[in-house]
């Protein structure tokens, strides 16, 4: 973004240089350098005090022809009236559309006006395929969705090859406008449509074009050409749309694979199916979990477990917390967050876990009780040596304790060499004040914000006396 504003504004001192438009312009296909070059020129008019910028169109009053380039400053000039008579210009020059279109959505009436007769007189296909990335960027614009209009209305009169390249467009924008108009027309078929939602990273085309797709599924109908390329998709949305379609396209039996997807929202739709087909998801989860050894057990299961079990399941899920796949181990001590099942003694352990993921899901559990813990074992994890993961979640039950607790913590790493730690310590000292389970008056108190060094003599001075201090 901030390359195509710069490049408009080289543009625009290249235009007023007298360079030719196809020079100045360094990428005329990207929407934001005609908008960053409109600016440019606006700003640059109305700071220019020997008229540079307007002794361009002003050498046309006397019987010359303007150029493109010319055009193209008058056209983004601040003086609507300049604006206005530019447009009248514009005829049979392609190469200055982009800068009418902006002129659609002009604040000033006539130049409006005139911009969309211009626009209407010249959009065909081919222009309005091209510019409908720019169109759909001032079409945000208060009055700005007149040239969005004429494209879409163009575009669906044409035949389907002319919206192609906006399908596979970079911004997503342009590709949800894109499949929004190819879904209304009927231009894809379902297949393609199945495609496009397993292949595109957008959620919003994932799923407008997943829901056309199946809704040319009849019932009890199993077309493969449309259920597999959702099934295989590596986005949760067109999965999770594939699955649900199962039961319709009755083969329910095969959700059954996707009851332990890595997706929450994927598992929660494999269950509906596998239960309206007479099955019972979590008797499958209890069986699949019931070997905490089994090295294929794969993490999607044991969150499934946890999504329909109840706390009788707590105990095969403390045995997954030994498992040898550490994301297992992390998904196991985030079902048994998930099922409310509190052991401090067990969860304390799983802060030493060698994969910090299994250290922040215990660390998420036993934050509600951070009290419970013993703070002197969580100031040992604050040691240097120990792993980063446990130092920082040591710190932040630390921080949770509060009181005084909190501040020895805090002053403990003030000087810390790991950045993120030193800061969160910082912050953490400049924002404590006493509570209630401080004693008033405490030495310690006293002694640890001196050491912390980050109050000025007036700071320390009134938290000392907040504290129950002498100052």
């Amino acid at each position: 973004m901030r390359s195509s504003i710069w490049n408009g504004a080289q543009a625009a001192v290249r235009l007023a240089k007298g360079a030719v438009l196809r020079q100045a312009m360094f990428d005329v296909a990207d929407p934001a350098v005609w908008i960053a070059l409109d600016e440019a020129v606006r700003h640059s008019a109305r700071s220019s005090a020997d008229g540079t910028w307007l002794s361009a169109w002003q050498r046309t009053e006397q019987g010359r022809t303007p150029t493109d380039a010319q055009l193209a400053l008058a056209l983004c000039h601040r003086d609507g009236r300049v604006r206005e008579r530019a447009l009248g210009e514009v005829a049979g020059r392609p190469e200055l559309l982009p800068l009418v279109v902006i002129r659609c959505a002009d604040w000033a009436e006539p130049v409006r006006d005139r911009a969309r007769t211009r626009w209407a007189e010249a959009v065909t296909v081919q222009t309005a395929t091209a510019l409908a990335p720019l169109a759909l960027r001032i079409g945000v614009r208060y009055r700005g969705d007149f040239a969005v209009g004429l494209i879409d209305k163009v575009l669906r009169s044409a035949d389907r090859e002319a919206l192609l390249p906006l399908l596979t467009h970079a911004d997503r924008t342009v590709r949800r406008f894109a499949h929004r108009l190819a879904v209304e027309e009927g231009f894809l078929s379902p297949v393609e449509l199945a495609r496009s939602a397993a292949r595109d990273e957008d959620t919003v085309v994932q799923g407008l074009c997943a829901e056309a797709a199946l809704a040319a599924v009849a019932e009890g109908d199993a077309d493969d050409d449309v259920l597999e390329p959702l099934l295989a998709a590596r986005n949760p949305r067109a999965r999770s749309a594939g699955v649900t379609a199962l039961r319709r396209a009755g083969r329910g039996e095969r959700a059954v694979v996707f009851l332990g997807d890595r997706a929450a929202v994927v598992r929660a739709c494999a269950r509906y199916v596998v239960r309206q087909s007479g099955g019972e998801p979590v008797e499958w989860y209890r069986r699949r979990c019931a070997e905490a050894g089994d090295a294929a057990l794969s993490a999607g299961v044991v969150s499934g477990l946890a999504e329909c079990g109840d706390r009788s399941d707590a105990e095969v899920l403390w045995e997954l917390t030994l498992h040898r796949d550490p994301v297992v181990r992390a998904r196991a001590v985030g079902g048994l967050r998930a099922l409310d099942v509190l052991d401090v003694r067990r969860l304390r352990a799983l802060l030493d876990d060698p994969a910090p993921g299994v250290v922040r899901e215990a660390t998420l559990a036993l934050m509600p009780s951070a009290r419970m813990l013993d703070d002197g074992w969580l100031l040992e994890r604050l040691a240097a040596e120990r792993a980063r993961e446990t130092r920082a979640s040591a710190f932040r039950l630390l921080n949770a304790y509060g009181g005084l607790v909190r501040l020895r913590a805090a002053v403990a790493l003030v000087d810390d060499p790991d950045d993120k730690l030193r800061d969160w310590a910082r912050q953490s000292v400049l924002r404590w004040h006493p509570t209630a389970e401080v004693p008033p008056g405490s030495a310690e108190v006293g002694e640890l914000l001196e050491r912390a060094r980050l109050f000025d003599a007036y700071g320390l001075k009134r938290l000392k006396w907040e504290a129950g201090l002498k100052a």
